[in-house]
């Protein structure tokens, strides 16, 4: 109970640019023959030299916007050397100490509570290329596919503000949520295009605000559930260590989901092992608060402003509209249901009602299907006036507030007062009718 856990996350997500980074190649190479997606350039042969992509910096900027970071005027990309197989110059094109975007925040729902993400940095780099592990000819051995070597990733680094694995799963749901509003990236875990690194470490002084001496970070996670687990398994093999007396080592490790374990894999570099140093091939980057601006314009309404706004503009509640605004596709459904909606007298609320309750499929059935649906499902019943007058009456006493604002001129309460005799009757009613009879009591 004296223990503290301080998680930092590094979030890796592909663009989907037509193009690669630093050459022309396409980047549609998933399920693709391997090594057909590549030039000299991605596979860095002696002489070819990079040419970096403008829509994937504009689009790495547009998410550190989205972040809330300080962009910078001035950056640069850099080279950063390590020596793996799966990367063909033995450096990677990346940027160190002049990122694009910095300082950043976002705010995340802990269940009651809301709390402030700090981004320290959104940065642009290249992919590397994959490795396959196969047996051939009763031989272990490891293939290179270099089709994913040069997509555009922007690499997405929090400050250490996360205490348990709960946390870090909240924010990951936000994130993807916000990367495929801006329609930058599917962020599809399954594919590669989401991969989620976290850095853990323990401090066994509660009160204190020093950072450990150590940290484990675990490399490459596509799920969030296997995120869950592995800083989970860390919280645990960590705390063993550190009762015994010992400091656990700097390293990097993998998450094993046969083993239910996270497995070491190689000692954890500093950044000074990386021999960073700016990238002689490519010019610095020069932008103009004129093209930042440019770029901010582009920036779609993000999930927790459309949340706000479906309560108050379709008088939606807190749960209907985080469900409706989950995914941008559903957003836009909505609204093009409710827009067809209003010839008919049909509520947002309803319209909300079916597509929550039935599940509703936009891919199957289109707006204009889903509002014939609530006009025949809410055909005239055997309800009188007089019954209807009575719940309406008992409506307007309970929310005299519906009053106060159809008199200022707020006409969307109507709505509001439609949707609270139909879940009072819950019978088919004619919404024509009712609407009369609101404003009749109103007059």
């Amino acid at each position: 109970m004296n223990n503290r856990m301080i998680i930092g996350l590094e979030v890796h997500v592909e663009l989907k640019t037509k193009s690669k980074m630093f050459c022309r190649c396409s980047t549609e190479y998933f399920g693709k023959e391997p090594n057909t997606h590549t030039c000299p350039i991605c596979l860095g042969l002696p002489g070819a030299l990079p040419y970096p992509n403008r829509q994937a910096i504009e689009w790495c900027i547009l998410i550190g916007l989205a972040l809330n970071c300080e962009i910078l005027n001035h950056s640069k990309f850099d080279r950063k050397n390590y020596f793996y197989p799966d990367l063909p110059k033995g450096y990677q094109i990346s940027q160190y100490d002049l990122p694009f975007c910095i300082n950043g925040k976002i705010n995340v729902d802990f269940n009651d509570k809301q709390k402030s993400i700090r981004i320290r940095r959104v940065h642009m780099e290249e992919d590397t290329g994959k490795l396959i592990h196969q047996t051939i000819n009763g031989k272990g051995v490891s293939l290179i596919d270099f089709n994913r070597s040069g997509v555009p990733l922007v690499e997405i680094v929090t400050e250490p503000d996360f205490e348990n694995a709960f946390e870090v799963k909240q924010y990951l749901q936000k994130l993807q949520q916000i990367v495929r509003y801006l329609g930058v990236s599917d962020a599809d875990m399954e594919k590669g295009q989401m991969r989620l690194e976290p850095n853990i470490s323990i401090s066994l002084n509660l009160k204190s605000n020093d950072l450990p001496k150590y940290k484990v970070e675990v490399k490459n996670i596509n799920s969030f559930s296997f995120v869950e687990k592995a800083i989970n398994y860390e919280l645990k093999r960590q705390l063993e260590i550190l009762e015994k007396g010992q400091t656990p080592l700097q390293e990097t490790r993998g998450w094993d989901e046969n083993k239910q374990a996270t497995v070491s894999q190689r000692i954890k570099e500093e950044a000074n092992d990386y021999r960073y140093f700016p990238e002689p091939d490519i010019p610095p980057i020069e932008l103009t608060d004129a093209e930042i601006k440019s770029i901010k314009n582009t920036l779609p309404e993000l999930p927790d402003q459309k949340t706000d706004r479906f309560q108050k503009e379709y008088l939606l509640t807190a749960y209907d509209a985080q469900i409706l605004t989950r995914e941008r596709a559903l957003t836009d459904y909505f609204e093009e249901a409710c827009e067809l909606g209003k010839n008919e007298n049909i509520t947002p609320k309803q319209i909300a009602n079916l597509i929550i309750n039935k599940k509703i499929n936009p891919d199957e059935v289109l707006p204009a299907e889903l509002i014939k649906q609530i006009i025949l499902t809410h055909k005239n019943n055997d309800i009188g006036e007089e019954e209807l007058r009575q719940v309406i009456q008992k409506i307007l006493k309970t929310y005299p507030n519906i009053a106060v604002e159809y008199a200022s001129g707020k006409e969307n309460i109507l709505q509001f007062a439609i949707g609270q005799v139909m879940y009072i009757i819950k019978k088919k009613i004619d919404i024509n009718l009712v609407r009369k009879l609101i404003l009749e009591e109103l007059k």
